[in-house]
């Protein structure tokens, strides 16, 4: 696929085309405007060809997801030269894995939304409460691992096995217990819908206690 081909795949409103770095940038501007700082944590990546280009270390906590274009670190998704660099963002170890194992993933969004982090915490599933969650079906937990840790990210790849036509066509995601949100797509913009779906679907599911 050459670049041409590729940036065609990100048309903004005003038919501007942006680079992979400038897309990375663009989707965490709008992460961060619908959550809190700390539910915007996370990190984000795109693969264009056997390269991945992902948001930096801190990128939430340091620079408010208000990030340049040059500071999206790129490299190789096969070898790990990029785990030796000092602004590699710290789930990047389960990006490149979830690359190398899965074709069909082209983006990738790790988050912390807040309604879904009371599910992270008790390492329960989300079952699909409104229409528009229906398409991911029961979001599961992964068996835990600690943070950044190598294990973890292999049983990331382990939870989003069996879902490729999902993530080929739209986006999957699996709860990170005790941590977060781990989501797959076809591109970026699927995988932040995918978020905020899910994201809503937990809040509706948290507010029935209110009933």
């Amino acid at each position: 696929m050459t670049y041409e081909t590729f940036a065609l795949r990100f048309v903004e409103e005003d038919n501007t085309m942006l680079d992979p770095k400038e897309h990375v940038v663009e989707i965490g501007r709008r992460m961060a405007g619908r959550w809190s700082a700390n539910a915007a944590g996370g990190n984000i990546s795109l693969r264009v060809e056997d390269k991945i280009y992902i948001s930096p270390r801190f990128a939430d906590y340091k620079w408010g997801w208000q990030l340049e274009p040059e500071q999206i670190i790129f490299g190789p998704i096969y070898g790990d030269s990029l785990l030796d660099h000092p602004s590699f963002s710290r789930e990047g170890r389960a990006h490149l894995a979830i690359y190398r194992a899965i074709p069909e993933a082209r983006a990738i969004i790790h988050a912390h939304p807040f309604h879904v982090m009371p599910f992270c915490a008790a390492a329960k599933p989300i079952e699909p409460l409104i229409d528009a969650a229906t398409i991911f079906g029961t979001v599961k937990p992964v068996p835990y691992a600690p943070p950044n840790s190598q294990e973890l990210a292999d049983n990331i790849v382990d939870g989003l096995r069996g879902q490729e036509d999902l993530i080929a066509t739209f986006a999957a995601p699996v709860i990170m217990p005790k941590h977060g949100v781990m989501i797959a797509g076809k591109d970026l913009y699927a995988a932040l819908e995918t978020l905020i779906k899910i994201d809503m679907n937990a809040w509706c599911i948290l507010a029935q206690k209110l009933l």
